[in-house]
C-alpha cells in the first residue's frame, strides 16, 4: 500500500522495567468522586459517563524527571485534574466487572488537563465540549506499571500539590464506579482493545493552573507524576 502523506507517529507510552505500551484510544470517566461532582454542582451516583481524548493529546513524563506543557491557547481557566489511567491489554465487549482485572495490562498517573471555561460555555449552549477537554498536551501521564507488579488496585491514597500546596486527595475506593464496574460500562457502549488507556476520574479540589506552576501527583503503589506549565 502506498501512503499519499506520511503516516503519524505510533504513540506509545514507556513502561516501567523496559519496553513501550502503543495508544489506541484515551477514554475519560465524567465526575466519578462524590466530593468533585458535589464541587461541579451535581450530587449522588448518577450513571456514569464518558468522553475521549484524541491519543496524541499525551505527553509522557519519564520516572523522576518534571515534564513540561505549554499553556493553552483560548482558555483563561486551565484546570488541573489528577486521575489513575488504566492500560487495557486484552479487549472485548460486555466484560462483565468480576472479569475486569482480567483485562488490564497496567496503571499509571494521569492529568486530565480542562480548559474549564471553554468547557462551561459549551455546556451552557447544549454544546459538545471537546474543546475543553480533548486539546493538545491535554493528557500527561507517567510510565506505566505492569499489574503483575501492583496487583489490581482498588485502594490507595491519589493526591495532587501544585507548587509544593496540596490541591486535590483522596483514596481510590472512593471512586463512584470503580475501574471494574467502569470497564463493564465502558465495554457496553465501546468494544474495548488492547492499547486503550481509561483516566478513571478524579477527587475534589480541581483548580487552576497558570505558567510556571508545577503540578506534582502520586499514586500509592505508581510513583509520581510531575509537570510544569510554561
Amino acid at each position: 500500500m502506498s501512503l499519499v502523506i506520511p503516516a503519524p507517529v505510533p504513540v506509545t507510552v514507556p513502561i516501567t522495567g523496559g519496553g513501550r505500551f502503543p495508544v489506541r484510544r484515551i477514554y475519560c470517566v465524567g465526575r466519578n468522586y462524590v466530593e468533585h461532582a458535589q464541587e461541579m454542582g451535581f450530587s449522588g451516583r448518577e450513571p456514569p459517563f464518558f468522553f475521549l481524548k484524541p491519543a496524541d493529546a499525551i505527553v509522557v513524563v519519564p520516572d523522576g524527571e518534571t515534564g513540561t506543557i505549554d499553556y493553552p491557547s483560548l482558555t483563561k481557566n486551565l484546570h488541573h485534574e489528577i486521575e489513575l489511567v488504566v492500560a487495557i491489554g486484552t479487549g472485548g465487549r460486555n466484560i462483565a466487572a468480576a472479569d475486569a482485572a482480567k483485562h488490564i495490562w497496567g496503571y499509571a498517573v494521569g492529568l486530565d488537563m480542562t480548559r474549564r471555561d471553554l468547557q462551561n460555555d459549551m455546556k451552557k449552549q447544549g454544546r459538545p465540549w471537546c474543546i475543553g477537554k480533548g486539546f493538545d498536551q491535554s493528557a500527561p501521564i507517567s510510565p506505566i506499571t505492569p499489574i503483575t507488579k501492583t496487583g489490581e488496585l482498588t485502594t490507595g491514597a491519589i493526591s495532587l500539590t501544585v507548587n509544593g500546596q496540596p490541591r486535590q486527595k483522596a483514596d481510590l475506593k472512593d471512586l463512584i464506579w470503580n475501574v471494574a464496574e467502569t470497564i463493564e460500562h465502558l465495554s457496553a457502549a465501546w468494544e474495548l482493545a488492547p492499547g486503550d488507556l481509561i483516566y478513571s476520574g478524579t477527587p475534589a479540589g480541581v483548580g487552576a493552573v497558570v505558567a510556571g506552576d508545577v503540578m506534582e501527583g502520586r499514586i500509592d503503589g505508581l510513583g509520581t507524576l510531575k509537570v510544569a506549565v510554561r
